[in-house]
């Protein structure tokens, strides 16, 4: 499927990774529709700052409505669906709202794209739902394992997702990114925290368990697997990894971003920034041979050159000053 002239929807396009994939898709010539999540200011989140912005028709709305979700997806024929809850600390005490976003809005946009008769929909889903890898590199056949409520619920939205494909013949494909990182981040994940933290002269590094391993995407990367899983008809029916099949430890992380920002930062642990021992995934490391086999993709950015992009962009004082360093961001 060329995306050219297609009427796209992006749920979540107001976000991190939402922004960056509704700017590849204007570029590739697609009519986008961007759904921000509604609120009293008119404030369409990172859409404010995207040069295509008046090329590009923002709704503001929220997907735990089904009427909205309904009335939004007509004419659409290929839905991104981005939109969800995914701060894990915040999923140990709202969990009720990560069922509302993350499972009750994954249907109704279901449900919408049936009775619209969309063509595709391409949902995401979570290296998270893995848990702690019982074999690496994970491959799609990898057991779920439910290790906090925002992994519980996203397990819930992919089976949703795959059961309209069964139940109904839905055009599905389930997009499985791996670690995300780059410009626009939210400061709840590591690598925003290590650079704004640096970039704002503190004098120690306040960070939590450096131990887990993570495979890690530019975010660039990212939105180029959503598009070659989107032109692809094959991919219909699939859940399909994203990701480098690099891993690294957070502790490496933490090293490489010193050395590119010239510091010598010390480094601290705080107990608040720990997950539960149950509930950390110590070991993320994706196998991504299915969406090369079916697409072609390769990642183009290496961890050195995502990084030095990403510092870039947030040791920029107007994007700097947006992140609030003093507080954990949950």
């Amino acid at each position: 499927m060329d995306l050219k002239n297609k009427k796209i929807l992006v749920t979540g396009a107001d976000g991190f990774i939402g922004s960056h994939l509704t700017e590849m898709l204007v570029q590739k010539g697609a009519k986008v529709k961007a759904l921000s999540y509604y609120n009293s200011f008119n404030y369409w989140g990172w859409l404010e700052i995207l040069d295509c912005l008046d090329e590009i028709e923002v709704l503001s709305g929220d997907v735990r409505d089904p009427h909205f979700c309904k009335e939004i997806t007509k004419g659409i024929d290929v839905i991104f669906h981005l939109a969800a809850l995914i701060a894990i600390p915040y999923s140990y005490v709202a969990p009720d709202s990560y069922v509302d976003t993350n499972i009750k809005g994954t249907l109704n946009i279901c449900q919408a794209a049936l009775e619209n008769e969309c063509e595709r929909i391409i949902h995401t889903s979570t290296s998270e739902v893995y848990g702690t890898a019982q074999y690496v590199p994970i491959d799609e056949k990898h057991p779920l394992q439910p290790q906090s409520p925002y992994s519980a619920t996203k397990i819930g939205a992919d089976a949703m997702v795959m059961s309209f494909h069964s139940s109904f013949d839905l055009s599905v494909t389930i997009a499985r990114p791996f670690n995300t990182y780059g410009p626009r981040q939210s400061a709840r994940a590591i690598i925003p925290t290590i650079i704004t933290q640096i970039a704002s002269g503190k004098n120690k590094l306040k960070l939590g368990d450096l131990t887990p391993t993570r495979d890690l995407n530019y975010v660039g990367d990212i939105c180029r697997g959503f598009v070659a899983l989107a032109e692809c008809k094959e991919a219909i029916g699939e859940v399909v990894n994203i990701g480098s099949n690099y891993e690294i430890t957070m502790g490496e992380v933490v090293n490489h971003i010193k050395e590119l920002m010239n510091s010598d930062i010390e480094v601290v642990e705080e107990k608040e920034r720990i997950r539960p021992e149950k509930s950390e995934v110590f070991r993320l490391w994706c196998d991504n041979t299915k969406i090369c086999e079916l697409t072609g993709f390769e990642p183009k950015y290496s961890i050195r050159e995502g990084l030095k992009k990403t510092i870039a962009w947030f040791t920029d004082p107007d994007n700097l000053r947006k992140y609030k360093t003093d507080i954990y961001n949950v």
